[in-house]
């Protein structure tokens, strides 16, 4: 008989693009469904047909009552939606979101596997690790993890999109240095404000091409600042296909998210991490340290950010030198092995295990 597999997932990107990989390495052997809340939705399109639980955040101390009160109703409502669908795993890719549906399927004695892509591991995870069967993440020296816990953790290669296995080479027909900029749908301000007046000065000097992904409502502008410096461009704000995107890069400069890292290292793309200064438990900056410690990516700090010292840097890069060559040849040993097949079998192994 099919196991039946519930994924928790919703929020930002860093919690949703990892549900929709493990969802497309279980779906043709488990019946598989998604749960989200709203803003999770903004990442599924209408294959993945969502459950929607719509966890309130915790972030406000004089709603917490209020908070709490939902969350139970919310737990009652996973525990149907668990009976109802014959859950008998849920995977959980952390964060309040994933509050009601754990705890329901702790009641119901469902088997529980967390998954942590970070380099921190996540309060939600960390509330849930006794609850849980296994907590699957990318390396062995998480932080924060509590001590007795090692014999549940287990370590799988990072998890990427499938579109990303079968991106070919992507062959250029220029040569133009190309910077990709990411900054999340939602977009970045020192990415906005700060670096766009750093590539006037490397284009006055080296051939380069911008790719800027930012929020919708910086398009128009973005687009007339680099039309008017000159500058090829390409701005967009959201994109499904972002690997086709990508890989028309020769250099990321991106927040440090764990998928985001993945996927470029996976790509063989040196990049430039800024972490973000407020991420939960500095755990951007720490995804972007296990990179920089394999020498794969450079690392500037947002607070000490210095446009002069940024433009020279940029510019050398340009030139792919050794120390840029150095961080694609790593990036590549990074990944030796990684395909589809091999973190397929890895997962299905986990999951099946009794």
């Amino acid at each position: 008989m099919t196991k039946k597999v519930l994924i928790s997932t919703g929020g930002s990107g860093g919690h949703v693009l990892p549900a929709i990989t493990i969802y497309n390495h279980l779906k043709n052997t488990h019946e598989t469904l998604i749960s989200t809340d709203i803003r999770g939705l903004l990442y599924l399109d209408k294959n993945y047909n969502a459950l929607v639980i719509n966890t309130p955040k915790l972030n406000n101390y004089f709603l917490l009552p209020l908070s709490f009160l939902k969350i139970f109703f919310l737990t009652v409502k996973s525990f149907f939606l668990l009976k109802k669908n014959n859950i008998s795993i849920l995977i959980s890719t952390g964060g309040y979101m994933s509050l009601p549906l754990c705890f329901a399927a702790k009641i119901l004695g469902i088997k529980i596997f967390l998954i942590e892509p970070n380099m921190v591991l996540g309060r939600a995870n960390k509330f849930f690790l006794n609850f849980s069967k296994k907590l699957i993440c990318y390396s062995k020296n998480l932080i924060n993890l509590p001590s007795g816990i090692n014999h549940k953790l287990i370590t799988i290669k990072p998890l990427i999109r499938k579109e990303y296995y079968e991106t070919s080479v992507y062959p250029k027909h220029d040569n133009l240095f190309t910077i990709i900029i990411i900054g999340g749908s939602q977009g970045a301000k020192i990415f906005d404000e700060l670096l766009n007046k750093s590539f006037v000065s490397v284009a006055k000097q080296a051939s380069i091409k911008i790719i800027h992904q930012t929020s919708e409502n910086n398009i128009n502008f973005l687009k007339d600042f680099y039309f008017q410096n000159n500058i090829e461009n390409r701005v967009f704000s959201f994109d499904h296909n972002l690997s086709e995107v990508l890989k028309q890069g020769d250099l990321c400069i991106t927040r440090a998210g764990a998928s985001s890292l993945a996927e470029l290292s996976f790509l063989n793309i040196p990049f430039i991490a800024i972490p973000l200064p407020s991420s939960k438990d500095n755990h951007q900056y720490e995804n972007a340290k296990y990179y920089e410690e394999q020498d794969c990516c450079w690392i500037i700090d947002q607070k000490d950010f210095d446009d002069q010292k940024f433009e020279k840097f940029l510019l050398k890069l340009t030139n792919k030198g050794q120390d840029y060559m150095t961080k694609k040849n790593n990036l590549q040993k990074l990944n030796y092995q990684n395909t589809w097949n091999n973190v397929n079998q890895k997962i299905l192994k986990i999951i099946n295990e009794n």
